[in-house]
């Protein structure tokens, strides 16, 4: 059986927030509108498989945890780089 496609969108504003929280997430049919939405405004977006099993779990608006912190920030860098090109 195919596993289903899942996404995760994450929002960093580090004036308002203290981390970086989750804003949508999916699977499936979600997932997709969600990464189509992504790519029609420009968003940069990061295949990492086990960063968002992990993110499936954080609900929506809440802060990620801090055990997921590093590998967030790894995907914020990648962005961070992708936007000063």
């Amino acid at each position: 059986m195919e596993e289903k496609k899942k996404a995760v969108a994450l929002r960093y504003d580090p004036e308002k927030r203290d981390a970086p929280f989750v804003v949508a997430k999916g699977k499936g049919t979600l997932a997709e509108k969600i990464i189509e939405i992504a790519k029609k405004e420009g968003v940069p977006i990061v295949e990492d498989k086990d960063l968002v099993e992990a993110l499936v779990n954080v609900e929506i608006y809440e802060e990620i945890p801090p055990v997921l912190y590093e590998a967030v920030a790894r995907v914020l860098v990648f962005v961070k780089r992708v936007r000063s090109r």
